[in-house]
């Protein structure tokens, strides 16, 4: 499954530099002027976990393939982006096709950098932003609701669009969706507004560790849970080191973990997923799939056959698997359990999957 995510903001806050880091490539240009990016870039990471590669080692395997996450560089928006002001539109357009967004907000000062605005202001940018998509939401909404339909299948979803035009237009706060449909219902409507969405604040050098009077101001009105702080330029320099260099860096200024570790682990949290395993000679394998996913829907993510023809599956817990050092003695031990259709899948499972062909 692994997820995908979309990195936005205003031009020049630092997103291609992000992105590059993230995805530890060039890919992205990183230029000091706006719209420098047009096409969105995308880049594919996968998902460091310790929890495989020591799978990999009790079970022999050829192959180690760690689940992925993709970040999308989408172009800078502006204030009247929505009426397609700096090409507005096409970009909005992109950022339906993520699963996140996440709000790339410039917390730092430099006379180096242009800024479309005067001075730095985080909470006053990502209100630019967040406007122009709920500004191209209404108009999305306004379009869907004059050809909707009474299909069954439809129902919902127009529900969902009326009483999100209502929130937006009454300057009422647009959780109030999530309280009457499910994360599956919203998802379904496509709208950019209710997209989950986790905050980067870019910082100098100086802030990594501590943040700065910036982004206490920006965690005091949104609070720690969905922001992170980060200097994509810093980022940057340490994904060009080697390991041991890279460890000592991170201790000489203070940080306890890279960006990219700390995105996956609160994207995981924000979008509620979590990992399952296939381990054997051939290969050990994580994969993602939604909290509290049923056996045959783990099942689907390796192949939609799997689904329909599921019988049972056999599992073993993490620290079984570890501690009995595989399948074979797990199974002797009675550590393997054949679980049915209603088994709630478990963070770390391992799990091999018996169906009709």
């Amino acid at each position: 499954m692994g997820f995908k995510c979309g990195i936005v903001g205003l031009p020049n806050v630092g997103k291609s530099t992000l992105f590059n880091a993230l995805t530890n490539s060039s890919k992205a240009q990183a230029e000091n002027f706006p719209f420098c990016t047009i096409e969105p870039n995308i880049g594919i990471v996968p998902v460091p976990d310790n929890r495989l590669d020591k799978l990999v080692e009790i079970s022999n395997s050829t192959k180690k393939i760690y689940t992925t996450i993709s970040f999308i560089d989408i172009a800078g928006l502006v204030s009247g982006a929505s009426k397609g002001e700096g090409l507005g539109n096409k970009f909005l357009s992109h950022i339906r096709e993520v699963d996140a967004v996440i709000h790339m907000i410039r917390c730092f000062e430099s006379n180096n950098i242009q800024s479309v605005n005067k001075d730095i202001n985080p909470i006053r940018d990502l209100e630019i932003i967040e406007t122009e998509m709920k500004l191209a939401d209404l108009e999305s909404i306004q379009k869907r609701l004059d050809k909707k339909t009474k299909k069954i299948n439809d129902k919902k979803v127009n529900e969902i669009l009326e009483l999100t035009s209502n929130c937006i237009n009454n300057d009422i706060d647009i959780s109030e969706v999530f309280k009457n449909f499910s994360d599956k219902e919203v998802k379904l409507s496509g709208l950019l507004s209710l997209k989950p969405k986790l905050f980067v604040c870019n910082v100098d050098e100086q802030s990594v560790s501590k943040g700065n009077k910036y982004t206490d101001d920006f965690v005091e009105k949104y609070g720690p849970d969905k922001t992170i702080i980060i200097s994509a330029e810093i980022e940057n320099q340490i994904n060009k080191l080697e390991q041991k260099e890279k460890a000592d860096y991170m201790q000489l200024i203070g940080m306890e973990e890279t960006g990219l570790s700390n995105l996956i682990k609160k994207g995981y949290k924000l979008l509620n997923l979590e990992t399952f395993f296939t381990s054997g000679s051939a290969e050990s394998r994580a994969w993602t799939i939604k909290k509290n996913s049923l056996a045959p829907v783990a099942a689907g993510e390796i192949h939609s056959d799997f689904e329909r023809g599921f019988i049972k599956a056999e599992t073993v817990s993490y620290d079984d698997f570890i501690l009995n050092n595989g399948w074979l003695e797990s199974k002797n031990n009675g550590k393997m359990r054949l679980e049915g259709k209603d088994y709630v899948v478990k963070d770390g499972d391992i799990l091999n999957f018996r169906f009709n062909s």
